[in-house]
């Protein structure tokens, strides 16, 4: 491949298009794929180059990035217990930006610099929202030429981006960060109840929290959303019990507590098991009415 590849990019889903369709905006060369082909078609639109399958992306592309939902989906698209793993990454850097386990990450990293690729983690916080704006928070972790490198790539992307060291510290780093998004949104949920039920002027108790110390870019989003009853996906439920469910797990391999994210791990379980796993995770609302005496 000449030293002017285009970077690749495979993931279009909720966070994926927005981040992918910034890249082309900034012209940066894209070549896409993603297993439901109808997804592309913004991306089309947009002036990147369409890959007919996988293995064409890895062929045309050095530099690769990942969005992709967990480890099943990232283990496929590098065919990684399959023949093709070797030919798909080595002599490429392959750029994980979705949010899997550390433990995974570890080891994924031994596998591609064994077969003779690179490897960079690359998640990033933020909803869909901000990366329609290309204001997300970006966090690296890998070979410090890697990082460099990356920076200027993912800066359409990201407002800002932080070193973050060796791997698995930027995943590491990611779940640190989601600790305190996941308790405070869920909190925010709870004191929307707690007004509620005690009959409060809505409007003033949204007044006071955003003017108030503690508010923030979140809170104000999803503050409007509780007003409005709008429900619409930004981070959805589902993305955001996987990514308790890491929390935990991480935890719990660590050695340590983690009541709060135990309790939300319970509230957003029950919130997607009444329907509304592709609903914002302000929804989890709904878990905690439903867990109320009626009034």
């Amino acid at each position: 491949m000449p030293p002017d590849s285009p970077i690749g990019f495979i993931g279009l889903g909720t966070m994926g298009t927005p981040m992918a369709l910034n890249l082309v905006r900034a012209e940066t060369p894209l070549v896409v794929w993603n297993r439901t082909r109808n997804r592309c078609a913004p991306l089309e639109k947009a002036g990147a180059t369409i890959a007919s399958d996988a293995e064409e992306l890895f062929a045309r592309c050095e530099t690769v990035i990942l969005m992709l939902e967990n480890d099943t989906a990232t283990d496929a698209v590098l065919d990684r217990l399959g023949p093709e793993f070797t030919s798909r990454v080595a002599g490429h850097t392959i750029v994980s930006m979705g949010t899997v386990s550390a433990d995974y990450s570890k080891h994924l990293a031994g596998d591609i610099r064994s077969a003779g690729g690179r490897y960079v983690e690359a998640p990033v916080s933020g909803s869909r929202q901000p990366a329609e704006a290309g204001q997300l928070i970006g966090m690296l972790a890998g070979a410090p030429r890697d990082r460099a490198r990356l920076r200027a790539i993912l800066a359409p992307v990201c407002k800002e981006i932080f070193d973050c060291g060796p791997v698995p510290a930027a995943l590491q780093m990611k779940l640190a960060i989601n600790t305190f998004l996941i308790t405070m949104v869920t909190g925010l949920a709870e004191a929307s109840h707690f007004a509620e039920r005690h009959d409060l002027d809505m409007s003033r108790f949204t007044d006071i929290l955003n003017a108030g110390p503690m508010a923030s870019d979140v809170s104000r989003v999803k503050i409007g959303k509780l007003a409005q009853h709008d429900f619409s996906r930004q981070a959805g439920i589902s993305d955001v019990l996987k990514n308790n469910r890491l929390v935990v797990e991480a935890a719990r391999d660590a050695g340590i507590a983690s009541p709060l994210m135990d309790a939300c791990l319970s509230l957003y379980r029950e919130t997607e098991d009444l329907g509304f796993a592709e609903d914002d995770m302000i929804s989890v609302l709904r878990a905690i009415e439903a867990r109320a005496p009626a009034p």
